[in-house]
Formats: structure tokens, sequence, C-alpha cells
């Protein structure tokens, strides 16, 4: 049975409801999904009561998992769970929630900018998958950018002045961008920049995105203060309302986006609740940039 698909958003984004992605796909669902994944770039699939192994084998039926290795503040013997998750939720490995001053809270507050999911690393991601194990009473919801149709209602002479654009990209930026600067020297070497191009054109369809995020802090050959205010203003632009949607949050939602065409951004929730989310990540495609790897 095809795929049964509602569009949720104003100009993208879709809901599909009529399949169980904790048993093994039927032959052709998972190509299915890449093209739905092409058309809508975000698909939520409600009621998925995933267990971490489930959600792991549906991931890998999409492509290969990117491995949740130092991208954040939490040490290895502070992983909650296996490094095929980055766990963006607010809890401790013995699942406390984290105290107000505690700086894995406060760096992760930075979530709440937009950005695509790891494109401080050479290799960026290319599908988010989030899942909804224990949800806030109130907020906590997340909010999607449709970076192809704000590339494609810019003024030509502005995509033509972005044309070939390349973006230093780091964590440290971000995080700097809301008053966090504690970091170490480790944390200090470990992110360090990486380049993206500011526009990219996607693999299957050909079409031009915006290749946006808060941890884009320089362009390559612009003056710094010229470069963050080109920045400023691409995201002002593309973050409009109506090329945003945003996902109020039930339990077992699987969410799926693909971050080489979609920004987003975590919303506030009451801090002293538990929002356990467990995202898994298919690995891009390759660099955008050719570069060395530190």
């Amino acid at each position: 049975m095809p795929l049964s698909i509602r569009q949720v958003g104003p100009c993208f984004a879709g809901e599909v409801t009529n399949i169980d992605l904790t048993k093994p796909l039927a032959a052709g669902v998972a190509q299915e999904i890449h093209d739905a994944m092409d058309e809508y770039a975000v698909l939520v699939f409600p009621n998925q009561d995933f267990t971490d192994e489930t959600q792991i084998s549906f991931t890998e039926q999409l492509g290969p998992i990117e491995h949740s290795i130092g991208a954040g503040l939490r040490k290895p013997d502070e992983y909650r769970l296996s490094t095929h998750f980055a766990d963006v939720s607010n809890l401790d490995k013995e699942n406390k929630v984290y105290g107000r001053e505690d700086r894995r809270r406060l760096f992760a507050i930075g979530n709440r900018l937009w950005h695509s999911d790891s494109s401080f690393k050479v290799v960026p991601a290319k599908y988010s998958l989030l899942h909804a194990r224990a949800i806030p009473s109130k907020g906590g919801n997340t909010e999607f950018a449709d970076m192809r149709t704000a590339y494609d209602d810019l003024e030509q002479e502005m995509k033509d002045h972005i044309d070939g654009m390349i973006a230093e990209h780091t964590q440290i930026h971000s995080r700097r961008s809301v008053g966090f600067e504690e970091f170490d020297e480790e944390e200090r070497i470990r992110m360090a920049p990486v380049k993206q191009r500011l526009v990219r054109t996607h693999p299957s369809t050909a079409r031009k995105s915006l290749y946006l995020s808060s941890h884009a802090g320089r362009i390559d050959g612009v003056p710094v203060t010229e470069a963050m205010l080109l920045l400023k203003d691409l995201t002002e632009h593309a973050t409009q309302r109506e090329y945003v949607y945003s996902h109020k949050w039930r339990l077992h939602d699987l969410v799926i986006w693909d971050n080489r065409r979609t920004m987003h951004r975590a919303r506030p929730f009451p801090e002293h609740e538990p929002r356990d989310m467990r995202r898994t990540t298919v690995i891009g495609d390759g660099p955008t940039v050719d570069q060395k790897v530190a």
C-alpha cells in the first residue's frame, strides 16, 4: 500500500499515518520514504512505539548511521545512550533532569537557535530521526524552516551574490552567540571550524537550497562583520512564517527531516520536566567542500 501523506506545513512537511516503522519495511517502502523526503523534506510518523533497537534498525534501512561522538559536552562516562544516538534530552546518565546551572544544559540551550544537524562536521548529516520518549506538559515544540522555498524566493541579485560562497561552521560560534563561553582546550580543538557551501544542490532533485545554521559565523573572503550580517539577513528571510512548520510533539511521534534542505530549532519548555528525545542520524552524502580533516 502506498504511503498515505497529508501535508501539514505551509509549503512542505507531511504526516504519514498508515505504517508501522517498528517492524521491518516491506520491499520498496524505504525508497517510498526517500521519495517522500525529496518532496516534503520533513515527515511526521505518529504512534511509533520504538525501542532503541527498533529505532536503530529502522534508521539503518534508510542509510548508514552517524555515530554521535564528541558532538556535545557529555564525556564518554556520562553517556546515557549508545553512540548510535544523539541524546538531545535534558537528562543525565541516571535519567535525572539537569540542574539549572549544569553546563551541559546551558550548552544544549543552543539548540533553540536555528540550525542544521552536524553542519559543524566535515560530512554533514543527511536525515535526522527524532523520537519522543517523554514530553513536557507544555512547550518543547520543534520548528522547521524550508530552505528550498526560501532560496527560490530570493532576488536573483542575491542568488548571484551568494553563489559559490563558503561558510565556516563551529558549535563554538553558535554557543557564543547566546553567551556560552565555557570551553576547555580539548573542546576547542574538537570543535574547530569546518567549511560548508552556503548554497547546496540536492543530488536527487537538483533543486537548490540555502544551507544556513547558527553554527555559521564566517564566510571565506568576506570581512567578518559583513559576513555575520549577511548570514543574519539570510536567516531572517529563511525563517519567515510562510516557510516554517511548527511540530507539537505527541508521545511516540517520530519526525524525520532532511538537514540538507531544512533548518530547525527547539522551543522552550518547563526546565524541571523531563524531555526525552532520542535522535538517530543518517550520515550525509559527503563533504560539501574539499578540506583537510583535523
